[in-house]
């Protein structure tokens, strides 16, 4: 008789299930045919605290939605957008009673960051001292409007600034999605014809990209006629040999993706990709098990049906949300073994406004990297990773130096992007590749010193540029 060992982490298959959505109020009336329908779901959204009673009516209580309010107007960077088919995925076992219902949706992983209260935010530090709006510099790197060359071989074509949902950590919150009293969005100016051309051009200039990331927004806000010529374009440049489609829909709204026209232009796009040995794949961001439903699983299926080589998962380690072990390999074993979506990457949350509360330190990050090991096949072990601005993707365990008592880890890289050509003030053509790069912490999770040292920061007004603040020019 075989002994069961005992392990960390209890693997047990749980088959997928679809949220009764006729639970809710608002919804008792809608049909299944009303809920697959793509259109339903557009013209269903949720955007504002009027639409949210009209849907779950007594079920939430004023409490919440004075929440709600108070972290729109003081906190948020992303507006209130949520399909029917994600906010569904929340509360779904809770009581419909008031007090009790009220308390399992405000503690919903998938509510904690697609639809934040002020309660969730840092009361002291809702924000890290060097949180910058665009913390990646991707408007920097714009080779031309929208068209981000970071990496040596691969860009980033961002085609349109809107999605059919809008998560509250978005990496992207300074171009994506309507304004906020916070945040005034950047705006991209040329007609949508115009960047597109753009960016096909420089890409006929620069035969070195052979990797698009085609993005936004999310690409199911791009009429579909619109984006497979410009993907079939693409496809004419032989320098390119990948193409990644970008779209949290799969996840936010699988029934776009399982419309007949866009699944019959899918498979059009994907076999002229298959003639040229162009890898064409699709790119998701689902952060919890419970966003993984029958429907999402179909979806995921009928692109792979559809001739596309892969859907791979890209989400965020956040806190409250999968920061532990089981959460995140729950969450995988979801995705890889219930909807065919392959575990790709999962990125510690950006250094953005406001975004404190879900951050993780890179140490958290690391223990969990080493968490997951050995229950996932191989080719299914999601890398857990630093997005590092200046940088780029680097695996939690690269860093080269690491202070944990004020949170500050140190990075290098192989390459230049576009904004490090040598300069007056660096002439030296490798001087990018001999710095190092510095990556931050949430505050309140260091220790008492470490939070007490960024405080003094703050009333010195320590939020100069980062190098000249941290003093690491010289590798000090």
């Amino acid at each position: 008789m075989t002994r069961q060992v005992p392990q960390p982490y209890s693997y047990a298959r749980r088959e997928l299930t679809e949220p009764d959505w006729r639970r809710l109020p608002g919804w008792r009336e809608v049909s299944a045919a009303q809920w697959r329908d793509a259109q339903w779901q557009r013209a269903h959204c949720v955007q504002n605290e009027r639409q949210l009673r009209e849907l779950f009516g007594p079920l939430l209580t004023d409490h919440f939605y004075r929440e709600l309010a108070a972290d729109q107007a003081e906190f948020a960077t992303m507006s209130i957008l949520l399909p029917p088919h994600m906010l569904n995925t929340m509360a779904a076992d809770a009581p419909l009673e008031p007090a009790a219902f009220t308390a399992a949706f405000l503690a919903d992983p998938v509510r904690r960051y697609m639809l934040p209260v002020r309660s969730d935010r840092h009361p002291q530090w809702p924000s890290h001292p060097l949180a910058t709006r665009d913390s990646l510099h991707e408007s920097e790197m714009w080779a031309v409007e929208g068209l981000t060359h970071r990496y040596p071989t691969k860009v980033l074509a961002e085609l349109l600034s809107t999605c059919p949902q809008y998560c509250g950590h978005c990496t992207r919150m300074d171009l994506v999605g309507r304004s906020t009293p916070q945040v005034t969005k950047a705006r991209l100016v040329l007609r949508p014809a115009d960047r597109e051309e753009q960016m096909l051009d420089y890409l006929k200039r620069t035969p070195s990209v052979r990797d698009v990331v085609v993005s936004g927004g999310d690409l199911a806000n791009v009429p579909w006629p619109r984006l497979e010529s410009f993907l079939l374009r693409l496809l004419e440049l032989g320098s390119v040999r990948d193409i990644r489609l970008a779209s949290k829909s799969v996840v936010g709204l699988p029934q776009h993706w399982l419309q007949p026209k866009v699944l019959a232009g899918v498979e059009r796009v994907a076999r002229l990709a298959a003639r040229r040995s162009v890898n064409l794949a699709v790119h998701t961001h689902a952060n919890h098990a419970a966003s993984v439903t029958p429907l999402v699983a179909e979806a995921a299926r009928s692109l792979l049906d559809a001739g596309v080589r892969d859907v791979r998962n890209q989400g965020v380690l956040m806190r409250g949300v999968n920061a532990t072990p089981a959460a995140l390999l729950d969450l995988c074993f979801a995705l890889q073994g219930e909807a065919n979506i392959l575990p790709y990457y999962f990125y510690l949350c950006d250094v953005i406004p406001n975004a404190e509360h879900w951050r993780l330190p890179l140490s958290e990050a690391q223990r969990l990297q080493e968490a997951i090991l050995g229950y996932l096949p191989g080719y299914a072990t999601p890398r857990l990773v630093a997005d590092v601005p200046h940088v780029g993707k680097r695996w939690v365990h690269q860093a080269v130096d690491y202070d944990r008592a004020r949170g500050i880890s140190y990075w290098t890289k192989n390459y230049r992007t576009t904004v490090e050509l040598p300069s007056a003030e660096e002439p030296c053509e490798d001087a990018p590749l001999n710095r190092r790069y510095p990556y931050v912490d949430p505050v309140d999770t260091l220790p008492e010193a470490g939070r007490a040292w960024w405080a003094e920061q703050l009333e010195r007004g320590g939020v100069a540029e980062l190098p000249e603040l941290l003093g690491l020019l010289e590798g000090k």
